[in-house]
């Protein structure tokens, strides 16, 4: 029996609110360090520890990880998915217990870690690879399937600062997804990037796991979860929830953390994606009649109502509602680029209404994901932040209720039977060749 790749046992990560971790020091922050000294420890007479002050980001975690398994790993914002990454990568140690890493680990922790503005794309490959463990050589080797994967090769000699944000994240993405370690560590970065680089992202995945690597994988994607991990663990407040196979914690996960109800406030949501600026502030789901629902009935007239607040003037405001099933694949979006020929705009508070006639998705519970876009931008995104149940209703009056072994959808259709001349060859077929 092979030995596992990592071995998380009783781990424990404990701090203090409000202070920082000791890191490694330059010269710079040495004697910065010696000038401010009085003044902390001054601080530290006013200002002593107390239980109050300290809090676990991880209690008590263990777990073991296979060679060549591909691991997700799932919670909230806050939960400590992050802080586990960081204590696997030796960036963090721990309070308690210990964690063993067999293998070279490869890091992608956060996007764009190591680029420097001033030099160019270019460089910043050899730079960021570098930093990421790359030796010159292997770089060379990869330099042209990097520049493809990130498109980016007319601006290959300007310096990333006058790259948009879109260029700067695919050219980070790219250096760090073609590294061969034996461990990969990866956090979010399904998440970055438009529509298009996320799903390119997401095969440039698929391709490493079918490699035979071991990889830890942190994301908010249920989907991306699903189709590429082997197993999922479930993180709540620091402490381990539950551990097996994908699609059971992704449906243990969805369950407890959408917020049920008609109204939720997004303004400070766990659920938002990193780096994203709070501009979505409430949703509510009402009947036609704007009655808050907690229940949409098969075939009846739902709102989604979304309060944006934008933080600039936006000509082409683009708003899209996602809908994922119990094991978090999307099945439909509903998308303002689709209905609304003329672009919206909103330089101040504004309600965003999208109302669907005929809720035909099949009964069973739902989550949301929310996007909200300036032009082609996404400048939002909230995860999962609230679910909704379709309940089950004889839509057409024939004594049989749908269920989610029909399919997604109940479409709306007619049937009927006409008579047909019978022709000789048709009466053959029917009947066969009987003597």
């Amino acid at each position: 029996m092979t030995r596992p790749a990592i071995i998380v046992d009783g781990i424990g990560k404990q701090y203090k609110i409000g202070a920082r971790e000791r890191a490694t020091r330059n010269l710079r922050e040495a004697i910065a360090d010696a000038v401010t000294a009085p003044i902390r420890r001054f601080r530290a007479l006013r200002e002593k520890a107390s239980a109050d002050e300290l809090f676990w980001a991880l209690k008590d975690v263990s777990f073991e990880v296979q060679r060549g398994e591909v691991l997700g790993i799932i919670g909230r914002n806050g939960a400590g998915k992050s802080t586990l990454l960081n204590i696997l990568s030796r960036i963090t140690e721990p309070t308690t217990g210990r964690a063993i890493v067999r293998g070279a680990v490869g890091s992608l922790l956060e996007v764009g870690t190591g680029f420097h503005p001033e030099l160019t794309g270019r460089e910043n490959v050899y730079l960021n690879g570098a930093i990421l463990g790359m030796k010159r050589a292997e770089i060379n080797r990869k330099f042209d399937e990097i520049v493809s994967f990130a498109e980016v090769e007319r601006f290959l000699d300007t310096p990333v600062k006058r790259y948009s944000s879109g260029m700067y994240v695919r050219l980070a993405f790219a250096v760090a997804a073609h590294l061969d370690p034996e461990i990969l560590l990866v956090d979010e970065v399904l998440a970055v990037g438009d529509v298009a680089f996320r799903e390119k992202c997401m095969g440039k995945m698929e391709d490493v796991a079918k490699r035979g690597r071991t990889v830890l994988l942190v994301s908010h994607q249920m989907a991306a979860l699903d189709a590429l991990c082997s197993r999922c663990i479930l993180l709540n407040e620091g402490t381990l929830v539950m551990v097996g196979e994908p699609s059971a914690v992704i449906a243990h996960y969805l369950e407890a953390d959408a917020r049920s109800g008609s109204e939720v406030d997004l303004a400070g949501h766990p659920g938002r994606a990193r780096g994203m600026t709070p501009v979505a502030c409430r949703f509510r789901i009402a009947d036609n009649t704007g009655r808050p629902l907690k229940n949409i009935p098969l075939g009846s007239e739902a709102r989604f109502e979304v309060d944006i607040v934008p933080n600039r003037q936006v000509r082409r405001l683009g708003v899209a509602i996602q809908v994922h099933n119990s094991i978090g694949r999307r099945i439909v979006t509903y998308h303002t680029k689709y209905q609304c020929p003329d672009a919206l705009s909103a330089d101040g508070p504004s309600t965003v209404t999208c109302s669907v006639p005929s809720c035909i998705i099949v009964p069973g519970s739902y989550s949301l994901v929310l996007s909200i876009y300036s032009g082609h931008e996404e400048i939002d995104r909230v995860e999962h932040f609230a679910s909704f149940e379709v309940a089950p209703r004889d839509l057409y009056g024939t004594g049989k209720v749908p269920t989610s072994r029909d399919g997604i959808y109940v479409p709306e259709a007619t049937w009927r039977i006409d008579p047909s001349p019978v022709t000789p060859g048709m009466r053959k077929t029917a009947m066969g060749e009987r003597k």
